[in-house]
């Protein structure tokens, strides 16, 4: 056997063993999640729910009529709080109260076009949401650990061919992806004023790539964009199809969170800044996405090029090198976008036809986990 091949064999052994102890890991933990009421919350409340954890969650309501929140069925499986991460004030309060072991923060305006409409909420949210988030770990004596979830779109963007590293420039173009580097910023100066020491809690950064996947309904999104022309009965209108980005499956990054937030829980020297995207092979243009959306969802689904003129500024080229999480971890997705389609397809047409959203959520968990 090579040593490439033996190498490879490790990292399988290492993903299965890190499955088996992530569930195990979180039942009983107590979790603040920020931003639960929102797409990627939403799941990540599912998959802590049915781990075990004790979970609170601090957003505003949720986002969309209909949420996947909602769909879930997780209002009584959890404490929800509604509140602005704007409010120091209410955010301490139910951070206080939860006394949480372990803090995941999500909450977040996260749509590019919508921060040019309202750059000021944008920032307040972002930028400080994450200091009044911080703050509360600051005066917590319970947290441990921490991991503040931004975005692939941190970096200075050149327009290159090949990954950015998290040891690049960041500097976002637009008030979305610029305040997620100031958020970036914001959790570095923390760490090396406030957390420095042995005793202090432990603190990661993820950038994720693009997620798809069943229960999202924002607006400006690709995915439910052509749900929404499929329950319209309506040709899919996409608006940019040459530009590329990193794809994945919505469990791949939350996955990732956990196993960060649960290996520096006991060793702070896997706290860092982690790039968490899918291979080269799903760094595909929306028009490839959408088409092979068009191929599972059958029913003569088809899309059109509507590009807009005088659009607002979006990167055309946007890809991540995660050799780091790789490296550290022995992580690795474990879907590619294929397979991917086939669940975003199966839910969507489960919720058209008013079926369990949150069994189907439970079984594309349930696959996930077992699929080393």
């Amino acid at each position: 056997m090579v040593q490439g091949e033996c190498a490879l064999e490790g990292v399988e052994r290492l993903m299965e063993k890190q499955t088996e102890n992530l569930m195990d890991f979180y039942r009983g933990k107590r979790v603040f999640v920020t931003g639960h009421t929102g797409f990627k919350g939403s799941w990540l409340c599912r998959m802590l729910v049915n781990a075990g954890a004790i979970v609170t969650g601090y957003s505003l309501e949720a986002p969309t009529e209909p949420n996947l929140f909602a769909l879930a069925q997780l209002e009584d499986k959890m404490t929800s709080v509604i509140g602005d991460i704007r409010d120091f004030a209410a955010l301490k309060k139910a951070f206080d109260e939860a006394k949480p072991e372990i803090v995941l923060h999500l909450a977040a305006q996260p749509i590019v076009r919508d921060s040019y409409k309202d750059p000021r909420y944008t920032y307040e949210t972002n930028v400080m949401g994450t200091v009044n988030l911080l703050e509360c770990v600051r005066l917590s004596d319970s947290v441990k650990s921490v991991v503040n979830v931004t975005t692939d779109k941190v970096y200075h963007n050149n327009e290159w061919c090949w990954g950015y590293r998290e040891d690049e420039p960041l500097d976002g173009f637009d008030p979305y992806s610029n305040s997620k580097s100031c958020s970036e910023l914001v959790t570095h100066s923390y760490v090396n004023s406030f957390f420095g020491a042995p005793e202090a809690p432990a603190i990661s950064t993820a950038r994720a790539g693009n997620v798809i996947g069943g229960g999202d309904f924002a607006n400006d999104r690709i995915i439910p964009d052509c749900v929404r022309a499929m329950a319209a009965g309506k040709t899919i209108a996409v608006r940019n199809p040459y530009s590329t980005r990193p794809y994945q499956h919505v469990l791949e990054p939350l996955f990732a969170y956990l196993m960060i937030a649960m290996r520096q829980y006991d060793d702070k020297r896997f706290a860092g800044w982690y790039n968490v995207g899918p291979d080269d092979c799903d760094c595909v243009t929306t028009g490839n996405l959408v088409s092979l959306f068009c191929e599972k969802w059958g029913d003569d689904a088809a899309w059109e090029n509507q590009a807009e003129e005088n659009a607002p500024h979006e990167a055309n080229f946007l890809k991540l090198d995660c050799s780091k999480i790789k490296s550290v971890f022995g992580w690795k997705p474990r879907w590619h976008m294929a397979e991917c389609m086939d669940m975003v397809c199966r839910f969507s047409k489960i919720w058209l036809a008013g079926g369990d959203c949150a069994k189907e959520m439970d079984e594309e968990i349930n696959a996930f986990m077992e699929d080393n």
